[in-house]
């Protein structure tokens, strides 16, 4: 019996993380809708962690911005790349070809009506003349939106 319980306390456990999930994507979806600012931010934080080399969290929030702006299924139809192979890529387990990441930034980019390019961190610490010094440099390169 106290096996059975214990199974049954992970399922509501995994059922309750689930539900706080959702309400946070959910959140983030709302969010992304009403602020253009915000909406920038989450599609520059998901460039400059693929840069990084954080590539699941950049996955991850590719996927949210996705979501939350242009759909899948439009995605699927302005790139060509079927809307199951799309949701793949950008899974926890998916790993999108150079070829069709840069595609499909380079659609977001459009689509949200920003232009992102990288530059080094040194010279972006420079011509920012240390405006956010309590930020420490992620990377050797960083994106910068225009």
């Amino acid at each position: 019996m106290g096996k059975l319980q214990a199974e049954g306390e992970g399922t509501e456990r995994r059922g309750l993380k689930m539900v706080l999930t959702r309400d946070f994507r959910e959140t983030v979806q709302a969010r992304v809708k009403r602020d253009p600012a915000f909406r920038k931010g989450l599609l520059s934080e998901a460039v400059e962690s693929l840069l990084s080399g954080e590539v699941a969290l950049g996955k991850e929030l590719l996927r949210d911005y996705i979501n939350a702006t242009v759909g899948f299924p439009k995605l699927a139809t302005r790139t060509k790349i079927h809307v199951k192979t799309l949701h793949q890529m950008f899974g926890p387990n998916g790993n999108p070809t150079a070829n069709n990441l840069f595609e499909i930034v380079a659609y977001l980019q459009h689509a949200g009506g920003v232009h992102f390019e990288v530059r080094s961190a040194r010279a972006v610490s420079r011509s920012r003349k240390r405006a956010f010094p309590h930020r420490a440099n992620r990377a050797a390169s960083t994106a910068v939106s225009h």
